[in-house]
C-alpha cells in the first residue's frame, strides 16, 4: 500500500518522503528541547513534503500532534533535572493556552498562502537573534520580582501563544529567547519553563484544529514518536552539554530550510 493511500496523504507523498519527515521530527524534537525552534525545522517540512496543492492548516495541525509528544516528554525531563520554579511556569502556560486558542482560531481563516511568507519571517528573525546573541542567557540575573515578574511571564505566554496558534515555527525559541531577555533567566531554566507553556500552546492549538478535521493523524502520530525520542534526548543533552554545540547546529539547520521557503515563495 502507498503512503498516500495509507495516512490520506497527497499522491505524490512516497515512503521515503514519510521516512525523511520522521528524521525531521526526530531532529526538531532534539533541537527544541535544547534551544526551542523545533518547530523550524518540522513545519516547513510539512509543507515541502504535503505541497502547496494541499492547505497549510493541514501542515499547522499535524505539526501540532507531532510537537505536543515531543514537548510533553521534554518538560518531564527538564521538571525531573532543572525543577523549574512553577509558580511562574503554569501561570505562563495558562495565559499560553488561551492565546493559542485565539492564535488557532485565526489560521483557520487564514489563507494557505499567508503562511509560508510568514515562516519565512519567522525563521529570519530567529536566525539572526541567534548569531547576534551568541552569549545569551549564561546566568540567571531576573529583572523583575512579584507581580511584575509574574506579570511579565503571563504577558509572553499570551503574545506568544498566540504565535504559535497562528502560526507555530520558533515558539519554543521565542520562548526561550523572551524569558531570558525580558525577565532574566538563565538559559537553561528559560528552556525548562519554555516547555511547559509550549506544551499549553500545542494543546491550546489542538482543541481548535482537532473538531475541525484538519489533522492528518496516521503521519502526525509516526512523527510523534520521532518527536518523543528527540525531545528525550535534547532535553539531557541541554542539561548535560548546555546550548553551545546545538546553536551551530541550529543556525545551519535554519540557513537551509530558509533558503529552500523562501524559494518556495518566490518562485512563480
Amino acid at each position: 500500500m502507498s503512503a498516500a493511500a495509507w495516512a490520506g496523504l497527497p499522491d505524490h507523498v512516497g515512503w521515503g518522503t514519510v521516512v525523511l519527515l520522521l528524521l525531521a521530527a526526530l531532529v526538531a524534537g532534539w533541537v527544541d528541547a535544547v534551544v526551542g525552534g523545533g518547530g523550524l525545522v518540522q513545519l516547513p517540512a510539512l509543507l515541502i513534503a504535503l505541497g502547496p496543492g494541499t492547505a497549510a492548516v493541514h501542515s499547522l495541525a499535524t505539526n501540532k500532534i507531532a510537537s505536543i509528544c515531543g514537548t510533553s516528554t521534554s518538560a518531564v525531563t527538564y521538571y525531573r533535572r532543572v525543577h523549574p520554579d512553577l509558580r511562574t511556569a503554569l501561570p505562563m502556560a495558562a495565559a499560553a493556552l488561551v492565546g493559542a486558542l485565539a492564535g488557532a482560531g485565526l489560521a483557520l481563516v487564514l489563507p494557505s498562502a499567508a503562511i509560508r511568507p510568514v515562516v519565512v519571517v519567522a525563521l529570519a528573525v530567529v536566525l539572526v537573534y541567534t548569531v547576534r546573541r551568541p552569549g545569551l542567557g549564561a546566568v540567571t540575573a531576573l529583572r523583575h520580582s512579584g507581580r511584575r515578574h509574574h506579570a511579565t511571564a503571563g504577558a509572553i505566554g499570551l503574545v506568544i501563544g498566540v504565535y504559535d496558534g497562528a502560526v507555530g515555527p520558533g515558539t519554543g525559541s521565542f520562548l526561550v529567547f523572551a524569558l531570558v531577555s525580558l525577565v532574566g533567566y538563565a538559559f537553561v531554566e528559560a528552556s525548562a519553563k519554555a516547555k511547559i507553556a509550549n506544551v499549553a500552546t500545542n494543546l491550546g492549538a489542538l482543541v481548535v484544529f482537532v473538531p475541525q478535521g484538519v489533522v492528518l493523524w496516521k503521519l502526525g502520530l509516526l512523527m510523534g514518536a520521532a518527536n518523543v525520542v528527540g525531545g528525550y534526548l535534547g532535553a539531557r543533552t541541554a542539561v548535560a552539554r548546555g546550548a553551545r554545540f546545538v546553536r551551530v547546529v541550529f543556525i545551519v539547520v535554519s540557513s537551509v530550510l530558509l533558503l529552500r521557503l523562501t524559494y518556495d515563495v518566490l518562485r512563480p
